[in-house]
């Protein structure tokens, strides 16, 4: 059978969601639509934070840095996926897909360690608010924010290395609509147990390493939250960080289901919804969540429309 790598490149051709015309023209308003939102909610609040000084704390600091990774995420799968579902064209070449994968990788990796640095700062917040702002200084929370980057890009680097230099047999469809890991794998002629091995240890190590840290976190501060004896006391603790819960509860559901599993039983169907939900929907819902349901940042959008109107008021 006839092999081929990147030293003789075909381009992949995405096969997407649907051959039907109808429902592609569907998929596309439908996905344009979740993607303006999304750029606009975490452009919209990354602006907001820079804006408004009272949300210049940690917490809002590592929104921020969420808020930016949502923002890419997106960005590196929705363009093309948007290209495909409106133009004849499905092909993407052997770098720009590779160079999608890598990315895609990259942002995912890194916002489960990012997450992990959230349920850290509302750990502190809640356990030891006298310390917190001694333990969350600005140098541990760049630190901290740096290290989500840096594990986020050792694992996209390990990953993808192990599978650009696999062959590939004739057939250079991809059956998904982006570069995604298990797709690819699919195309090679090559006994793919030690990419295997390499996909699943670093998926494990971050999917896993960043969850035991969230899980410590949030027994902790679940064990504080049940000796607070008021009712109100309760509620308050709790509020703080049920945002953060529901958005990772979203995240990681999606995320175990998709790549935590033996390759064997990967579902077309199944996972391309998966997908969908966790490349294009998450990245939307994250500022809704973070927005709706907090009223520091409420208040700060009221602030800084105030502060913005002020001047021309007085004109």
């Amino acid at each position: 059978m006839r092999t081929w790598n990147n030293t003789n490149v075909p381009s992949f051709i995405l096969m997407g969601l649907t051959d039907s015309r109808e429902i592609q023209l569907a998929l596309s308003l439908l996905f344009l639509l979740i993607y303006l939102i999304t750029v606009l909610g975490n452009l919209g609040m990354i602006m907001l934070i820079c804006l408004d000084l009272q949300l210049h704390t940690p917490m809002y600091f590592f929104l921020t840095h969420l808020s930016f990774i949502d923002l890419s995420y997106s960005s590196v799968i929705t363009p093309k996926t948007l290209a495909s579902l409106l133009t004849s064209t499905k092909n993407i070449s052997f770098t720009g897909c590779f160079t999608q994968l890598y990315f895609f990788i990259l942002f995912g990796g890194a916002e489960c360690f990012l997450l992990s640095a959230m349920a850290y700062d509302r750990y502190v917040a809640i356990c030891n608010p006298l310390q917190y702002p001694v333990i969350m200084s600005s140098r541990l929370c760049c630190v901290l924010v740096a290290g989500t980057y840096t594990i986020g890009l050792v694992e996209c680097s390990f990953t993808v290395l192990s599978i650009v230099r696999l062959p590939f047999c004739s057939s250079n469809v991809i059956h998904h609509f982006f570069c995604d890991i298990f797709p690819i794998l699919a195309l090679s002629c090559h006994d793919t147990y030690a990419t295997d091995i390499v996909v699943y240890l670093c998926g494990s190590f971050t999917l896993f390493g960043s969850f035991i840290i969230m899980s410590w976190s949030y027994m902790s501060i679940f064990s504080t939250i049940m000796k607070i004896k008021s009712t109100s006391g309760k509620q308050k603790a709790f509020s703080t960080c049920a945002s953060h819960l529901l958005g990772v509860t979203i995240f990681y559901g999606t995320t175990v289901f998709t790549y935590l599993k033996p390759k064997k039983s990967y579902s077309l169907g199944k996972d391309q919804v998966a997908s969908v939900f966790y490349t294009i929907v998450i990245p939307m819902l994250n500022p809704l969540i973070y927005s709706l349901r907090n009223k520091e940042v409420k208040n700060a959008f009221i602030r800084v429309v105030q502060k913005r109107g002020g001047p021309k008021q007085l004109r």
